[in-house]
């Protein structure tokens, strides 16, 4: 019944064609939207040719210098991962809109230890957090009395395996590569996120976690067209953040890619080698990138001969357990958990590292 709603209430909720209005509203962005795709396809195949009229045509250089292949290079992947960050990240931010975080705590809760861990990885995988920006989430689950294994398993699965990792894998190596990418950021959240949890370890979050009460405003669902302007002030703020590393691992992967020798990183970092994957997860914990930034160094590496797996492992300890990330951590935990949780998440990956370059 209508009893306690306002007349201006009822009188909305007797109207009919509101909702055939709003659509027919929406008709002039839908086609702006169909152009802008149209546009995106059409810049987006024509890339390569760009890049090689750029460095061999207009700058004259050589594509057998090393200054000419690190220019093509850099050509290249520049515009194809603003194209692809704009785009398709757009479109998946949309899509996100209509499964909100507020409700990832709701639907874990009540979930037994596998199956929380297990979906905890799976929504990790479509929110836009990093390590930096789980804390808060962290700090709700723990204190919603989640198990700390649903939890960690969140935590490890949103840096690592997200929207950002799968397009961009998808566009540079294919969408096997990251596929079989995201199924083994899943495994290693499912894993370590069940270790961690039979140690019983939620002694070692620190004591102020526990007293916080985090609480969620209802709000009214948007409109399309409010879900759109979203994702396009969402794609702005993401842009603005990760550019920076987007263009540093570009950069860094152009120069790799013209000069770096193909036999001295076969040497030190091929199959051969028994400790590459563990010296290349070493590496990573210092730096700190997201899978953007990443993600260029990596394809240039890999073009120099680095096995998949290795490359692979790098990619994942990045985003995963970098220093400054576990700088940040420190805030909810205290340092036995911390270097559990780091000790779990390398083992995992370097086991992965491992198993990947034996079948690949």
């Amino acid at each position: 019944m209508l009893q306690g709603s306002t007349p201006g209430q009822g009188q909305q909720r007797r109207t009919g064609p509101a909702p055939r209005a709003r659509a027919a509203a929406d008709l002039p962005l839908l086609a702006a939207i169909a152009v802008a795709a149209a546009l995106w396809i059409a810049l987006y195949l024509h890339l390569q040719a760009f890049a090689g009229w750029l460095a061999y045509s207009v700058l004259h250089l050589s594509p057998a210098a090393h200054l000419g292949m690190a220019v093509d290079f850099f050509a290249a992947d520049v515009p194809k991962i603003l194209l692809l960050l704009t785009g398709i990240i757009t479109a998946i931010t949309v899509l996100r809109s209509y499964f909100p975080p507020e409700r990832v705590k709701a639907a874990l809760t009540g979930r037994g230890q596998f199956v929380g861990t297990v979906l905890a990885a799976l929504l990790g995988t479509v929110t836009p957090f990093c390590s930096c920006s789980a804390v808060p989430l962290f700090i709700g689950f723990v204190e919603a009395g989640l198990p700390l294994a649903v939890t960690f398993a969140f935590l490890i699965s949103s840096p690592v395996v997200n929207e950002v990792a799968l397009v961009l894998l998808a566009g540079l190596f294919g969408w096997q590569i990251a596929l079989l990418y995201v199924g083994l950021g899943l495994f290693v959240a499912v894993a370590a996120g069940n270790v961690i949890g039979r140690l019983h370890l939620e002694r070692d979050v620190e004591d102020y976690v526990y007293r916080i009460k985090v609480g969620a405003a209802e709000v009214a669902a948007p409109t399309f067209r409010q879900r759109v302007g979203e994702a396009l002030a969402y794609e702005r703020d993401l842009l603005r953040r990760i550019l920076p590393w987007v263009l540093a691992g570009i950069a860094l992967g152009a120069l790799i890619h013209g000069y770096a020798p193909t036999d001295l990183v076969v040497r030190y970092a091929g199959r051969h080698n028994p400790f590459a994957v563990p010296v290349a997860v070493l590496i990573a914990v210092p730096l700190y990138s997201n899978a953007a930034g990443t993600i260029p160094i990596v394809q240039a590496l890999i073009g120099k001969g680095l096995p998949l797996g290795t490359a692979l492992a790098f990619m994942m300890a990045v985003t995963a357990i970098s220093v400054p990330e576990l700088i940040i951590l420190r805030r909810v935990m205290r340092p036995r958990l911390i270097a559990v949780f780091v000790g779990v998440v390398a083992v995992s990956i370097v086991l992965i590292g491992y198993v990947f370059n034996a079948v690949v």
